[in-house]
């Protein structure tokens, strides 16, 4: 008695396969054999016969039968995996529902298709009905935005921290990216608090409420981006010799800050901070300058109180001011990292009674990208 699967796969819809010169009718015959195939029950013999017919249909020059087979088998493991490999390779109505979809392909060759680094192809991959840690993480590393922004919309993807971290690296500028990885259902702590930096107002929102972020970490982050982007324009303003202007335009949007200032300090950006100084004292560039790097002790003092600054960073600002000078007269370029460095050593040797919450305070606003000197014993206390 026939089984089940041979009575389907009658001896004409083979021959027509085989033999027809007709596209179209061998388009047809392939995809009521690639049906037949995917419901029926196969025995090892069956299936041996299965995929020998699966070959054929694979090695066919028309198109329009590779799709059929390509189609009908994408979600089947029957299609054996040297035949997915090779439809992989076909022209993309072809290739992309069984790279979609297919069960048969290993996280190797997932690897090496999004390696190949077709964008279609990587959508494809990036897609799937699940995707696994290895290739996910790949995706990650080396896809192209558009992939990497079906991955992070992809919920069943399994993205690791390491591997959402990376996506935030490379796509922090671009808002569809960061809009669908702040739409996954979980996110870890720290990407959720890099998102709120990089994120618009709305998915800001969406993390503050889905996630559980307070409000205020929220605000300071956004805060803390804006102030960066500000410092960027800064360097901008120096060279183009408009500080002047540009910091007036700053006060009068409420951004020119202690904050501000101490970070741009940092930076050693000392021409920002002197027109900075002078804006907020109400008192000529030139005046500010003076007393800014008056050799005595007075004169940063009443400038800084003036500007209405908080009494309590005055040491900070101080020691940054101090640095730059001591910086000079070694004849070394206040390079932002070393300078920061410096400035947030001296404040530390010279203030042993430094309240706790200011040296936090200092170390939270300068963004160091080195870890601190280390508190000594009397230091702490």
């Amino acid at each position: 008695m026939a089984s089940p699967m041979r009575a389907r796969l009658t001896e004409a819809d083979i021959r027509r396969l085989v033999k027809s010169r007709d596209d179209d009718e061998r388009a047809s015959a392939a995809h009521k054999l690639c049906r037949a195939i995917d419901r029926a029950e196969l025995g090892d013999l069956d299936l041996k016969a299965a995929q020998r017919i699966i070959r054929i249909m694979a090695d066919d020059a028309a198109e329009l039968v590779r799709r059929a087979l390509a189609v009908t088998l994408r979600c089947s493991d029957v299609l054996p995996r040297d035949v997915a490999m090779k439809l992989a390779q076909d022209v993309d109505s072809i290739a992309l529902p069984v790279i979609g979809f297919s069960p048969v392909f290993t996280d190797e060759d997932l690897i090496r298709i999004v390696r190949a680094g077709d964008q279609a192809r990587q959508v494809a991959v990036a897609s799937r009905p699940f995707v696994g840690r290895e290739v996910a993480s790949t995706l990650a590393a080396e896809g192209v935005e558009a992939a990497v922004r079906a991955l992070c919309a992809n919920d069943n993807a399994d993205l690791s921290e390491q591997a959402m971290a990376r996506v935030v690296d490379r796509f922090a500028d671009s808002g569809e990216v960061v809009t669908a990885l702040a739409y996954r259902r979980v996110l870890p702590l720290d990407i959720t608090e890099r998102l709120i930096e990089a994120a618009s107002e709305s998915v800001r929102a969406h993390l503050v409420s889905r996630h559980a972020i307070a409000p205020e970490v929220a605000i300071r982050l956004a805060a803390d981006a804006r102030e960066r982007a500000t410092v960027d324009l800064i360097d901008q303003a120096e060279k183009s010799h408009d500080l002047g202007v540009f910091c007036q335009h700053l006060d009068a949007r409420g951004q020119l800050n202690a904050s501000l200032l101490l970070r741009a300090l940092a930076r050693g950006s000392m021409p920002f901070f002197e027109h900075a100084l002078s804006v907020l004292a109400g008192v000529p560039h030139a005046r500010a300058w003076l007393m800014i790097h008056d050799a005595g002790a007075l004169g940063l003092k009443a400038i800084y109180d003036r500007a209405g600054l908080p009494p309590r960073l005055f040491t900070a600002f101080r020691a940054g001011v101090d640095t730059w000078a001591e910086m000079l007269r070694e004849g070394v370029t206040p390079e932002p990292s070393r300078f920061q460095n410096r400035m947030l050593e001296r404040f530390l040797t010279q203030r042993a009674y430094a309240p706790r919450e200011d040296v936090a305070y200092l170390m939270d606003r300068l963004d160091m990208s080195a870890p601190p000197p280390p508190l000594s014993a009397a230091n702490a206390a």
